[in-house]
């Protein structure tokens, strides 16, 4: 894949040890906040498909996706992760930031990446988020979190070339990554719950009625204990990935959030 040529582009930035795949679009930071999609345990850039750009257009923000290491078109990730690892990612989030200039980032995140979206909160970094929306994120450990990856794990084989399309790696290296963690008995532990008073900025939690991976608690205990306003949408007919599901309904309540929280937030050209 080619460098990064600017906003407007796809291509691999250097961000640390890490050259990171990344596709930036709508208005530029200077003109716009800026949404910043996190993606899921399996997922990458592309796995996004047109929602990213969909959500953009609907409220006149910028848009950046982006591959974490060891997804998509970004460096490999070091395996076997560690039980910290969504910790890791806040600080590099931060980074990649930085390096793009985005200084008003509202922060999508989907199940890893949501977690990773009240982590990054919740550590103060700069710049702080405006606003996080929040597809099936994790806040602790649950057993139908772990059986349901362990069934994955098992349907491996059928799985991956399904995935294979969209990562450079080998799908054995993104499915390892992802799967090994959280099936380690140390990581039954997790949990972020403590650090959900720290964070103020106003939040959309989106949850699938029918999601295989995480219940209604994980809502609850983000709306119970984050101190900014919360705000939640339960999504009938709807699994893991709220978006995929359901995208009109989706783009209607994310889009409604938007614009009360940050659309109508004044933004002076600087």
């Amino acid at each position: 894949m080619d460098s990064y040529r600017g906003w407007g582009s796809r291509g691999r930035i250097a961000v640390g040890d890490l050259h990171i795949e990344v596709d930036t679009f709508g208005p530029t930071p200077s003109q716009a906040p800026t949404l910043v999609f996190l993606h899921e345990g399996l997922g990458s850039i592309s796995l996004w498909k047109d929602f990213p750009r969909q959500l953009a257009e609907r409220t006149g923000l910028g848009g950046l996706t982006y591959s974490r290491g060891g997804y998509g078109a970004s460096d490999p990730a070091v395996l076997p992760r560690e039980v910290s690892y969504m910790h890791d990612e806040a600080p590099a989030l931060a980074a990649l930031l930085a390096e793009l200039a985005i200084d008003r980032p509202v922060l999508l995140g989907h199940s890893d990446g949501g977690s990773i979206a009240l982590i990054y909160a919740s550590a103060t970094l700069r710049p702080a988020p405006l606003a996080l929306v929040l597809e099936a994120p994790h806040v602790f450990v649950e057993d139908v979190t772990v059986v349901s990856i362990a069934r994955a794990k098992a349907d491996q084989a059928t799985i991956a070339p399904r995935l294979q399309k969209h990562h450079e790696l080998p799908t054995e290296h993104v499915f390892t990554g992802w799967a090994d963690i959280w099936l380690l008995p140390a990581f039954r532990a997790w949990n972020i719950e403590a650090s959900l008073p720290i964070v103020t900025a106003p939040t959309l939690v989106v949850q699938g009625a029918e999601d295989a991976y995480g219940t209604w608690g994980q809502v609850d205990a983000i709306a119970q204990q984050v101190n900014g306003p919360v705000e939640v949408a339960r999504i009938e007919e709807c699994g893991h990935s709220p978006h995929k599901d359901q995208p009109a309904e989706v783009l209607d309540v994310m889009t409604e959030f938007l614009r009360s929280h940050v659309g109508r937030t004044p933004f002076p050209p600087r």
